[in-house]
């Protein structure tokens, strides 16, 4: 657990080092999470870093349980502070390890896809460390409460083509593995970077 949240720390301040060099356009441009604009997809990941257990289920109780409300209020409640604020919290919160009910890995993953969210489609490349990048696959190939990882890729081998990794049997998806870790979070834009016979079996899923 301990190495997980180190891999956080340095995939946060990676994260904010490569976010601040956006300008305020790109940050008004859309995200790869639909609805939302990359400035919205900073205030999510910075107040999933800094909630808590207890503030989770205030929040959650606040919201009548309904965690899509929840998301939504902290975005916006968050979001207000600004772009060179949150970049500041996220610095500054590199280490820290409040996170909501879950596990560890979870947070992990959330850091590195939501900073894709950003990055991809503006272009921007954030340089991930390998052993990040593995463990929010590692994480995501089985995860399926609210992302649906594990359904999305069911009955297809996943192979990376730039790292040691795969993940499952059937038509093969092939690409690198920021690439597979965004298909498999349902970004749709990735799989135009992946090959193989399962390529149109994943597209098909949302």
């Amino acid at each position: 657990m301990d190495h997980t949240w180190q891999l956080i720390a340095t995939e946060r301040t990676r994260l904010a080092a490569a976010l601040s060099e956006l300008s305020a356009p790109q940050w008004a441009a859309p995200s790869l999470c639909a609805g939302w604009d990359n400035a919205d997809v900073l205030a999510h990941i910075v107040s999933t870093a800094e909630i808590t257990a207890a503030t989770f289920i205030t929040g959650m109780v606040r919201n009548g349980f309904n965690v899509n409300r929840m998301v939504a209020g902290d975005v916006e409640r968050v979001g207000a502070a600004g772009v060179p604020a949150l970049l500041d919290r996220l610095r500054a919160g590199a280490g820290s390890r409040a996170k909501p009910p879950g596990p560890v890995g979870a947070m992990l993953m959330e850091t590195i896809v939501h900073g894709e969210d950003i990055a991809y489609p503006t272009g921007l490349k954030i340089h991930h460390t390998e052993q990040g990048m593995l463990g929010a696959a590692e994480f995501a190939r089985t995860a399926q409460p609210l992302v649906g990882c594990r359904k999305r890729i069911q009955g297809l081998r996943l192979l990376a083509t730039d790292h040691v990794w795969s993940t499952g049997t059937g038509p093969e998806v092939r690409g690198p593995l920021i690439a597979l870790l965004l298909a498999m979070s349902g970004r749709q834009a990735a799989i135009d970077e992946l090959t193989g016979d399962g390529v149109p079996v994943l597209r098909r899923r949302p």
